[in-house]
């Protein structure tokens, strides 16, 4: 599959709370867009895939849009581990001919407080249901409850701190600074502003939480072939790899022998073994950031240091513009939207074809991730 596939077409719409469309609507606004991007008529859509979490079902969008026959359809499910897996398997069934030209797609309105319907509910939905009933009655209800956990050992073990924390949110807080779609675009940040935030759950304070975002992301894949045709350069599907541990356990993995070692580690292992570009040759990376310390989590588990270095590696800059590794350059979730992590692929595709906000000069090859500490994902784009 390496660079069989690759993304033609890119769309968002306006990230924000209170949006008046409705997720449905949403979501044909930017695939509408993604398509017009690519210069491909929603008449030659025959492939869709999303999240197990979308509300819209694969034909009401087909219905709504007026596309033609849909021959390939699929769900990835896990949550923010999910969006790299949704690109993943839509670029195979490209490139074994299941469909021609694909859609991937997120809708989300959890600014406004949407609430799924009773059949979106996934197997692995209620399966984690189960697995949660054994950690509520300690006080474990929410996503931050189980990273405050993570981030609490961590710390202990690597002697990580806030400071490096503030360090992932200050440096995703100035990229989106300077973009004009980000929701925290006119919204600075200090180091002060950081440390004065409430807390959510120790040690995790406000800024340490990704934003409750209304919005919707959609990109085309086609065969490489046909994406050199299109309008804008094609940004090849050139690795892909999913994984998690046999033994895990949602966000924390209680019953692990190791539970700082996530799901990143077995699915780097799978993707390097499959690409020509390995972590040295990445120059921009889109890691995905629900919480500040699934960053350095993430950058140890794909490569980029050793183990226990990763809150290091959040030093000098190294995450900023000019850094080591440029990385979540829109402002990722933390501070441009939360639409599970989709958005850290437009931004990919937008770095490599150089027309980011917060362009990384040269860049040509790019690391989008899934969520650590789930089953999760993982694709290198290059140009």
């Amino acid at each position: 599959m390496k660079d069989a596939t690759a993304i033609a077409g890119i769309g968002q719409t306006a990230f924000g709370k209170q949006l008046p469309e409705s997720e449905l609507e949403l979501a044909c606004q930017a695939v509408l867009r993604a398509l017009e991007d690519a210069g491909i008529e929603r008449s030659e859509v025959d492939g869709l895939a999303s999240f197990t979490q979308e509300s819209n079902s694969e034909v009401e969008l087909a219905r709504n849009l007026g596309l033609s026959d849909i021959c390939y359809f699929s769900q990835v499910g896990y949550g923010g581990g999910a969006g790299p897996g949704v690109i993943g398997n839509l670029a195979m069934a490209v490139a074994t001919g299941q469909c021609n030209v694909g859609v991937a797609w997120r809708s989300r309105k959890r600014a406004s407080g949407a609430v799924r319907r009773p059949w979106s509910k996934s197997g692995s939905a209620l399966l984690e249901e189960i697995a949660v009933n054994y950690t509520r009655p300690f006080g474990i209800i929410r996503p931050v409850d189980e990273i405050a956990l993570l981030a609490r050992r961590y710390m202990h073990e690597y002697g990580a701190t806030r400071e490096h924390f503030a360090n992932v949110a200050l440096a995703q807080r100035a990229y989106a600074n300077n973009n004009p779609d980000a929701m925290m675009h006119a919204k600075p940040m200090t180091r002060e502003d950081y440390m004065a935030a409430r807390w959510i759950a120790r040690p995790l304070c406000l800024f340490d939480n990704c934003l409750e975002t209304d919005g919707a992301l959609a990109a085309v894949i086609v065969r490489a072939d046909r994406a050199r045709d299109c309008r804008h350069k094609p940004v090849y599907v050139h690795a892909f790899a999913q994984g998690f541990h046999a033994q895990h356990q949602t966000m924390q993995n209680f019953f692990c022998d190791d539970p700082l070692r996530g799901p990143s580690w077995v699915a780097a292992r799978r993707l390097y073994q499959q690409s020509d570009i390995q972590p040295a040759d990445i120059d921009v990376a889109q890691i995905y950031d629900a919480f500040t310390p699934l960053i350095p989590l993430s950058l140890e588990g794909f490569g980029f240091c050793a183990r226990g270095e990763g809150a290091a590696f959040t030093e000098n800059g190294n995450l900023q513009p000019g850094g080591a590794l440029p990385t979540n350059t829109s402002g990722g979730g933390l501070s441009e939207a939360y639409v599970h992590g989709f958005n850290l692929l437009t931004e990919g595709v937008r770095q490599l074809r150089g027309s980011a906000h917060n362009q990384v000069d040269g860049a040509a090859t790019c690391l989008v991730t899934g969520g650590e500490g789930v089953p999760t994902g993982a694709v290198i784009l290059r140009n």
